[in-house]
């Protein structure tokens, strides 16, 4: 969710690329998110997650993610 949320900041946009890597610090280290991958599984998934997580993703403005 961090990925998606500094995504969002830093290009005004949720469309992100399938193909699309997101670097995040996470405790003081860099890792490399693969957003584009995580966006697509996410929403094959959407049934599988709870009102909380449609809720988080719904705020960010995923379409998908209201029912």
């Amino acid at each position: 969710m961090q990925a998606l949320q500094q995504y969002i900041a830093r290009t005004g946009s949720v469309t992100v690329p399938r193909g699309h890597e997101e670097a995040v610090v996470i405790h003081g280290e860099e890792h490399a998110v693969k957003l584009g991958i995580w966006i697509s599984n996410t929403k094959t998934r959407r049934a599988k997650l709870d009102q909380a997580q449609l809720d988080l993703l719904a705020g960010l403005g995923i379409h998908w993610a209201q029912f």
